[in-house]
């Protein structure tokens, strides 16, 4: 680059930039902006034969002026001619400003490819730099249709100089990037390859990066640099640190370089000639070697040139997966990593070694190492490290330390952070499965999942192990008597009585003979955790009552009993009415064969691929390693432990709720003949009328919440986790909601699941569930129609301040919905602060190709984060009075809606999220309530009392709260539900 002269110091400049800097506020700094500014465009506008020092100087202060943040209109001309000067800085400064300034769709952009165009043309070394960087730095589609034909040529002759080589390959590396479809293939690429074995260094670097990145895409035509960069790797190996002086960085040479030589090896498998395998061989035995000498310098500098090649070298060995020696040897250099003080080399280590755990050359050496992991897992400070520390242990477990490691994570998991806790969890349980030849281990196992991290305990984990259980003779005993066991802690997590309704249901016969668990003991026990319990659990427990009839006739009238009590028959939730209903009729009604036949144990589960592993691969993302893949198998295990999982034969996994009974296998009681139509089967799966006549098929309720069950609820972390965020159109974008949007909306305050919106073409179904400030939710898009919607694009938009308030992250949706068919979408929640207006759902499609759109209120209220909270009587009037301000307090007094049920509106206000509290009104016809709105930014507590006045048809409705508008929204919403 040729020397700037001391004339070309711009004086005018310097002195601009000290009066900015010496500027007292803001102010003052753009009065003297505004005041230079209209110099520049005087100078401009006015003097018509400005020198091309004075335009350069002037360009110079518009982009400084710009660079401080201030918007520049005018000047682009001017650096624009400053292109076709012959003086180097002018030229600079001119290409310098374009590239700043002068956006890729500017009408300049034709007169900027004419004067990039003069000087690449000009033979112009310095000249021809500068206008390749600018074409790198604008990287316009314009640019890149203008000059991709061009700049290959440039990069390959043999007279351009080592500098223009240098900064023709990166400059094509960028155009390639942007638009691959711009760069033409031809036979400058065999030529580009032999840059490989140029002189300059620098031109040899540049060349690896293109070649790489050309190479993913067309990987036969680069095909020969395989042997000129094992060449040039092996040329730099085995040089001392003096002999590429320019190009040594802390006595390593040329570690850009090799790094880069070695990742492009990856691109490729090994060699097949035999002289090139062998000195690859000898180049990767050469770094391991060095890696052992002591360093040459204390710096972390040379340490981390040194490390990045030997990793990227190891990268390597493990690619090529094919030199047991070297696989070995990798291995043990690693491990040496593992206690090394340096935080990001253990993380390093540790990653690498998941990698190896899955080779069968070195997993035996992987092996050795497995205490050292087990007290990174205990000890490490960094919770990134542990995860990786799973990792390992998870990818070298075997039949012969399956029990040790699984032990192991069982004790981690007890202190483990809540962020890889589910992930934890879900490796347990495919370990256990995997490697377990006593199968009362397993059920040991599975329960201490449960008991330790119940929470975190998918439905996938524990439908398996009914579906094990119910599959094996031999541990079916075993488990009813563990399971009954772990039900008589005090505290016991919901998962593990959905466990142990299912089983004893089964199987609990084959304990009733010790009086400990004689048959009313066991209902006594489960039905203590009844009122306990969500409704799904409840439906599975009373399908358990209705087996306990079949399988002990002696707690029939007891059964009877609950069964028939109001709580039941008139209970809020369609679901569990029906169940009792029916349930209460059957053994009414039946005799004992018929009992017998219908009420008989469950078949055992056809097998298939296990959905665990599956769960896990999902919740790792696409780039999960082979330490995750199922291919290393252990020789001696079986069908079961390889991961082959049982189901029912229907096609998706319905719930063991609705599974007790065994009705889905048999063939459904006659119905009248649905009318044909893709529409009328999504019609029944999402339908939201009245309950249909008792019958022991499932209700529309249940197909909607066991046959399109969603996974399983998932860690309150866990929730907002790897999310592919939606593109949010502004709420400009959208037009208004429709005008049952209120009344739809008000539907799910008290309410979870349901169906949202339905008309002749679409379907939109709700299932959703809240934990603490943090919400999950699943869409269902019903296509009712036999034709194909196209463009299909549902998002979530944020009206006024919302997104300040509740953050909702969506995945995407496929485009096309087939006739008859559904999509799911999956959308996390997380509340932030309290807020007053729900979030809009969009949805546009093209159908028969028409366009369709309609905005919805998403069914997310501040009601959903309510946490319920138990008061004594004292505490809720301390409280009360507490919140005694006029503007903390919201009342209401409406007329009743709906008829007057106490145990309507009891479920309703559960619903709505509060806890009731019992014996604090002096009136026992009165309903308080109390709870806490769970956000990020804060908690509000909420006191709510309702008082009814059935000979009036009245209510009145009183809430306090800590925040007034909090108060009159959560009043609103109550009071349009009753």
């Amino acid at each position: 680059m040729p020397a700037v002269s001391k004339g070309d110091g711009m004086r005018g400049l310097a002195v601009f930039i000290s009066d900015i800097r010496n500027c007292k506020s803001k102010e003052a700094e753009i009065k003297r902006i505004n005041k230079e500014l209209a110099n520049i465009r005087s100078k401009f506008k006015g003097d018509k034969a400005l020198d091309g020092y004075s335009k350069k100087k002037y360009v110079c202060k518009l982009l400084f002026i710009f660079l401080l943040g201030h918007d520049i209109d005018f000047g682009h001309m001017e650096a624009v001619n400053l292109l076709s000067s012959n003086k180097y800085t002018e030229k600079q400064i001119g290409y310098l400003f374009i590239s700043v300034l002068v956006n890729s769709n500017s009408e300049l952009i034709r007169l900027i490819n004419n004067a990039i165009k003069n000087d690449l043309a000009s033979r112009n070394p310095t000249f021809m730099c500068l206008a390749l960087h600018c074409i790198a730095n604008v990287g316009s589609r314009e640019m890149g249709e203008a000059f991709a034909a061009d700049i290959p040529r440039i990069l390959v002759a043999g007279d351009s100089m080592d500098s223009v080589k240098q900064s023709a390959a990166l400059c094509l590396l960028r155009l390639y990037k942007a638009s691959p479809d711009l760069v033409p293939m031809g036979e400058w690429t065999a030529r580009v390859v032999h840059l490989l074995n140029d002189q300059h260094m620098g031109v040899v670097t540049a060349a690896v990066s293109l070649i790489t990145c050309l190479c993913k895409k067309n990987p036969d035509d680069f095909k020969t640099c395989i042997s000129l960069a094992v060449s040039r790797l092996s040329r730099i190996v085995s040089s001392a640190s003096t002999d590429l002086q320019d190009y040594t960085y802390y006595f390593v040479p040329a570690p850009w370089l090799s790094v880069k030589l070695l990742r492009l090896l990856q691109c490729y498998p090994p060699p097949e000639d035999a002289a090139v395998k062998g000195r690859l061989v000898e180049c990767l035995e050469t770094v391991l070697n060095k890696a052992q000498e002591p360093p040459k310098s204390k710096k972390v500098q040379h340490s981390n040139a040194k490390n990045a090649i030997l990793f990227e070298t190891i990268s390597l060995i493990i690619h090529y997966d094919s030199e047991p020696n070297l696989l070995v040897r990798a291995c043990n250099q690693l491990g040496q990593f593992l206690q090394h003080r340096e935080t990001n080399l253990r993380y390093l280590a540790l990653e690498s070694m998941c990698t190896l755990a899955s080779s069968e050359f070195s997993h035996e050496a992987v092996k050795t190492h497995i205490d050292t992991v087990i007290n990174a897992l205990k000890t490490e400070r960094d919770v990134s490290v542990r995860q990786r520390a799973a990792d390992l242990l998870y990818a070298m477990c075997d039949r012969s330390n399956a029990k040790q490691i699984v032990s192991e994570m069982l004790r981690y998991l007890e202190t483990a952070d809540y962020a890889i806790r589910e992930e934890i969890v879900l490796k347990v349980a495919i370990l256990a499965e995997k490697y377990a030849v006593d199968y009362s281990w397993y059920v040991d196992t599975i329960l201490n999942l449960i008991r330790i991290a119940g929470d975190y305990v998918s439905e996938e984990v524990w439908y398996r192990v009914l579906q094990i259980v119910t599959n094996r003779d031999d541990v079916q005993g075993y488990a009813a008597k563990t399971v009954f066991e772990a039900l008589q802690a005090p505290a016991c997590h919901e998962n593990m009585v959905k466990v142990g309704g299912y089983i004893l249901g089964e199987f609990g016969n084959l304990i009733a003979g010790d009086p400990r668990s004689s048959p009313p003991v066991q209902f006594s026990l489960l039905h203590s955790k009844f009122h306990l319990c969500s409704v799904a659990t409840r439906a599975l427990l009373l399908s358990t009552y209705i087996k306990f009839i079949n399988l002990f006739p002696e707690t029939k009238a007891t059964i009877q009993g609950v069964l028939r009590a109001g709580s039941q028959l008139r209970n809020a939730d369609v679901e569990l009415q029906q169940r009792a209903v029916e349930y209460l009729t059957l053994s009414s009604v039946a005799s004992t064969d018929v009992l017998a036949t219908v009420l008989e144990e469950m078949p055992p589960f056809p097998e298939r691929e296990s959905s665990i592993l599956a769960k896990l691969k999902r919740k790792k993302g696409p780039g999960a390693g082979s330490a995750l893949d199922d291919g290393r198998r252990d020789p001696s295990s079986n069908d079961i432990n390889g991961g082959v999982e049982p189901t029912p034969s229907t096609v998706s996994t319905p719930s063991p709720s609705a599974d007790l009974l065994g009705l889905r296998a048999a063939p459904p009681p006659a119905a009248p003949a649905a009318p044909s139509g893709a529409g009328n089967l999504l019609v029944d799966v999402f339908s939201d009328g009245p309950a249909p006549q008792p019958s022991l098929g499932p209700t529309p309720e249940e197909a909607f919440l066991s046959e399109l069950e969603p996974p399983a609820p998932e860690s309150p972390m866990a929730l907002l986790a790897d999310p592919a965020p939606a593109a949010d159109p502004g709420p400009e974008d959208v037009g208004p909601p429709i005008p049952e949007a209120d009344e739809l909306l008000n539907k799910f305050v008290c309410k979870n699941n349901g169906v949202l919106f339905e008309n002749q073409l679409l379907q939109i179904g709700v299932k959703s569930e809240f934990r603490q400030n943090l919400g999950r939710m699943y869409l269902f898009y019903g296509n009712k129609t036999s034709v194909q919607f196209q463009n299909f694009s549902p998002t979530v938009v944020h009206p006024g301040d919302l997104q300040t308030q509740l953050a909702v992250q969506t995945k995407r949706v496929a485009a096309q919905v087939d006739g008859g068919a559904q999509v799911q979408q999956v959308l996390n929640i997380e509340c932030l602060r309290d807020f007053l207006t729900p979030p809009l759902l969009s949805v546009r499609f093209r159908y028969g190709g028409a366009p369709q759109s309609l905005t919805l209120k998403l069914p997310v209220t501040i009601n959903k984060f309510f946490q319920p909270t138990e008061m004594a009587a004292q505490d809720f009037f301390q409280r009360w009075k507490q919140l005694s301000l006029p503007q903390q307090e919201a009342q209401k007094i409406f007329k009743a809606n709906h008829p007057m049920d106490a145990e309507v509106t009891k479920a309703k206000l559960l619903g709505f999220g509060s806890a009731l509290l019992d014996n604090v009104d002096p009136n026992p016809e009165n309903f308080v309530g109390a709870g806490i709105i769970q956000t990020k930014a804060l908690q509000v507590g909420c006191l709510l009392r309702l008082e009814p006045n059935a000979q009036a048809q009245m209510y009145r409705l009183t809430l306090r709260t800590s925040k007034e508008p909090v108060s009159r929204h959560l009043c609103e919403l109550l009071a349009q539900q009753f």
